[in-house]
């Protein structure tokens, strides 16, 4: 996957520093500044690609910025994107990883309800701890670009 267009949005992300913490702005994760279209179509051309929508039921998504993921997502695979049941299989979307702790409360509460987490797919990886993350959800995380902040700018991480 090229993802020209995401990776081209990083140069314009500005980053804001909270206490110790790294906080990057894009369209993706935050809706701002004005979010391309052609990332979006992009983000989720990939999402399409990599994720199992062959066992899919329903997609589900964290508020806010996975809403247009879903949403796009949706009309792409035909897949719905509705409240969570007892027994759905669904694909999480989200924007960042960064800590992890997103993505472990959505997936441990959709466990507790019922529901088989098929896929996770996510945006950016901001984390160097993807691995850790992955083995104590025993889930597989697929992201698209592993990003770090370096002397104030986000940058794709090598």
């Amino acid at each position: 996957m090229a993802l020209e267009h995401l990776r081209a949005s990083l140069s314009g992300s500005p980053v804001v520093k909270f206490g110790d913490y790294d906080y990057f702005v894009h369209p993706i994760t935050d809706g701002i500044p004005l979010g391309d279209p052609a990332v979006l179509d992009e983000v989720t051309d990939a999402f399409v690609h990599i994720g199992d929508w062959s066992r899919c039921d329903k997609i589900v998504t964290a508020e806010s910025m996975g809403f247009p993921l879903a949403a796009v997502l949706s009309l792409k695979t035909q897949k719905p994107y509705v409240f969570i049941r007892r027994g759905d299989r669904v694909v999480f979307v989200d924007d960042v990883l960064s800590t992890g702790g997103t993505v472990t409360a959505v997936v441990m509460a959709l466990r507790a309800m019922g529901a088989e987490i098929v896929d996770a797919l996510i945006v950016f990886e901001k984390t160097r701890d993807k691995g850790r993350i992955e083995r104590e959800l025993g889930l597989r995380i697929k992201t698209l670009l592993a990003v770090e902040v370096r002397a104030g700018r986000l940058v794709e991480r090598s």
